[in-house]
């Protein structure tokens, strides 16, 4: 897979390390000589060093056969431009970074639907390390519809009993177990233990509901 990523701070750094470990073919572009560089000597990725706003500039990484361009500057504009240009090139998955939550609108307005705010993504997983202390989010599935969750089993009411008798319901189906570390697909006869961690898929709205059922 193709990735371009323009902008160099922690986001766009951290997200190359990341899709780079993974084997991809990543293309870094930014307007700071030094970042480029540095990054240019210590990463497995192309890097160009100019303005991401600017066609030529964008027809330089080969853009018509990137998969993937993620605007990650902390320039809500730049990041706007660049992506309205990136759209004539046909690619096929655009992400954009925004700063501010206000400016969400003026990028979907222009068809760029796929927008994160890295801070409010923060501020969201703050929230429920005070609210669910003891639980892990995985994934939100669908549009928000559900949530694997990682528990930890501590509710005595349902130790001992098999997996058949406590899932699935309406509100929730516990799709892993974990075995010395070792995810494992439960079975409708495998029994519950003290301590066990597992993923369950929530339904939206269902949350406390579920933690009562595994947790004390």
């Amino acid at each position: 897979m193709y990735v371009i990523i323009m902008g160099m701070g922690r986001v766009g750094l951290s997200l190359a390390n990341l899709l780079i470990d993974d084997g991809h073919d990543i293309t870094l572009i930014d307007d700071n000589e030094a970042l480029c560089n540095e990054a240019a000597a210590e990463l497995d990725a192309l890097v160009i060093c100019g303005n991401g706003t600017n066609s030529k500039l964008l027809e330089e990484t080969n853009i018509e056969d990137a998969d993937f361009f993620i605007a990650t500057t902390g320039n809500d504009e730049a990041n706007l431009l660049s992506c309205i240009l990136v759209r004539k090139y046909n690619v096929p998955n655009i992400i954009a970074r925004v700063s501010n939550p206000d400016h969400e609108e003026a990028f979907k307005a222009v068809g760029i639907d796929n927008v994160i705010s890295p801070e409010i993504t923060a501020a969201g997983l703050l929230e429920k390390l005070v609210t669910r202390p003891n639980v892990a989010d995985l994934i939100i599935i669908g549009e928000g519809d559900a949530e694997i969750l990682d528990m930890t089993i501590t509710n005595d009411k349902i130790v001992g009993k098999r997996i058949g008798e406590v899932s699935p319901t309406k509100d929730y189906i516990i799709i892993a177990t974990y075995q010395n570390g070792k995810l494992v697909i439960p079975q409708t006869d495998s029994i519950i233990s003290r301590g066990e961690k597992v993923s369950v898929l929530v339904r939206r709205g269902s949350f406390s509901k579920v933690s009562k059922k595994f947790e004390r």
